[in-house]
């Protein structure tokens, strides 16, 4: 470990900072979300910043891009002290914050977007010809051949990545704040957006890269920044960049700590899908069992069909066909409400869009799913049993936050998970669908969710869940089910999984026999 100080080695170590934190902290009621941090960033230099959900990791970026304004300490910009009031004052020190939500108009093209709030003019009007220009050049530099003219509404969500890296070019940005950027990519266009980042960076560009996976801060930075609880807690140079290392600072233990699978006893059956067909793929049908306590997860490649399965299994969209039991008596689902009197719940992979109603409150997001079973002859709610509920859900599942009063847009992504849980453990389901239930969370949530599938599991719910973290899938996993292009190409055991096995399923290759 090295203070920012010390570092060596990486692009821009001769030259001063590009940017500095000095020992800043900020306060909000009841949070400390920073405390005394400090990072700093030189040309060139991709910094990586990690840490735990709700580690200071978000306020600390917009603090730097003039979105925050710190309680205590500073930030230097070339060795001087300045005051932020705002996003515009950022970008004239040359500071470019891309969210993880990207903020681009859909009812405009790509040059109405980046130019949007600073369009140039000539003789009092907007210059299309020069925004047309400038876009281009700007385009050309993280390698989108597109037209300037291009409505990004029809843009895959890659290709808006790289304009928002566009626009922040064109402000002439020294500083690049990427939070999350390959969350919701394709691995293709993860591997275009790395070489976009280390062309910036021959460049002379400073970068710095939030990210809660681990090999990708391996594969790109120079230098590791970790806080953990609002607080500097450490960082790694070079090669000292390790996963283990970095898991170490992240939360103060071992990574061997994340998986502890312990077999346990498998009841009978709960879930049984026969003849499943998929609006998404109607040329195959689906057919799988799941047991009272087995976790069950279903791997396999983006596109592979998985989520579409779950989908219908909730009456998102309706099979086409095919039957589903639950503990031997046939269901109709042809919608959730059906889905939820059958026993189901699905935790969705977009936490945010369909999980949780991110303006109100832990307790009342807690309760939906309970409100007509509690309530006073069915009509008025019981504020009591609500609170009663919410509290013991959020005790159950270690939900950081100072109140269940809290609004869960406040909350880190791995608290917002908790809540989207916590909603449906509420409604006691037989069958716990997950969608990607560890997306976008730190190595401490993570260890969290998989305790809470693993209690589940203990109590005899059957849990089924996506991912597309191929570790996660092997070590949390009682079974694994393997889908390519909408198939269920395989299936393995506990003693059957290996990575060898499950990608040659999910590539529809031949696999190798087991051990």
């Amino acid at each position: 470990m090295t203070s920012p100080d010390d570092a060596a080695g990486a692009p821009g170590d001769a030259a001063a900072p590009l940017i500095e934190a000095r020992e800043v902290s900020k306060a909000y009621p009841g949070v400390i979300a920073l405390e005394r941090v400090s990072i700093s960033l030189r040309p060139g230099e991709i910094l990586a910043i990690i840490g735990e959900n709700g580690a200071g990791k978000s306020t600390l970026m917009k603090s730097l891009a003039g979105i925050v304004m710190p309680d205590a300490g500073e930030v230097r910009v070339d060795g001087e002290p300045v005051h932020l009031t705002g996003v515009q004052d950022a970008m004239k020190h040359g500071i470019a914050l891309i969210h993880q939500e990207l903020n681009l108009a859909d009812n405009l093209d790509i040059a109405g977007n980046i130019y949007l709030g600073r369009e140039p003019t000539r003789l009092g009007m907007i210059d299309r010809r020069a925004m047309i220009r400038g876009t281009r050049a700007a385009l050309a530099q993280v390698g989108l051949d597109l037209p300037a003219t291009t409505p990004v509404a029809g843009l895959s969500t890659g290709r808006q990545q790289m304009v928002e890296i566009a626009k922040a070019i064109s402000t002439d940005a020294r500083v690049i704040i990427m939070d999350e950027p390959t969350a919701s990519l394709s691995d293709q266009e993860t591997q275009r957006l790395y070489e976009v980042v280390e062309r910036l960076s021959a460049k002379g560009v400073g970068i710095i890269f939030i990210s809660h996976r681990l090999a990708e801060v391996k594969r790109l930075a120079h230098r590791v920044t970790v806080l953990r609880d609002g607080k500097n807690a450490g960082e790694l140079e070079h090669d000292a960049i390790d996963h283990d290392a970095m898991v170490r600072l992240m939360v103060g233990r071992e990574a061997s700590t994340l998986y502890q699978y312990e077999p346990r006893p498998l009841g009978e059956t709960v879930l049984q899908v026969d003849g499943l067909v998929t609006q998404a793929f109607p040329e195959h049908r689906l057919g799988f069992e799941v047991g009272a306590g087995e976790i069950v997860g279903v791997a396999g490649l983006v596109g592979a069909g998985r989520t579409e399965m779950l989908a219908a299994l909730f009456g998102i969209d309706p099979p086409l066909a095919g039957r589903v039991s639950v503990r031997g008596e046939p269901v109709v689902i042809n919608n959730p409400r059906q889905a939820i009197r059958a026993g189901l719940a699905l935790v969705p992979e977009d936490r945010k869009l369909q999980g949780v109603i991110l303006d109100m409150s832990i307790r009342e997001n807690t309760s939906m799913t309970k409100l007509s079973d509690d309530a006073y002859a069915g009509l008025v709610i019981n504020a009591g049993e609500e609170k009663r509920l919410a509290q013991d859900m959020n005790d159950r599942l270690a939900t950081k936050t100072p109140t269940i009063e809290q609004q869960v847009q406040n909350l880190s992504g791995g608290n917002q998970q908790k809540v989207v849980i916590a909603k449906w453990l509420a409604a006691e389901p037989r069958v716990l669908l997950m969608d990607e239930p560890t997306r976008g969370v730190d190595i401490g949530a993570k260890a969290e969710i998989y305790r809470i599938m693993e209690e589940l599991a203990q109590q005899g719910v059957a849990v089924l869940f996506v991912s597309s973290d191929l570790e996660e899938v092997l070590g949390v996993s009682d079974r694994v089910l393997v889908m390519h292009e909408g198939e269920i190409t395989g299936e393995l055991a506990r003693n059957q999984l290996s990575a060898e096995a499950v990608m040659a399923m999910a590539t529809n290759t031949h696999a190798p026999s087991p051990a």
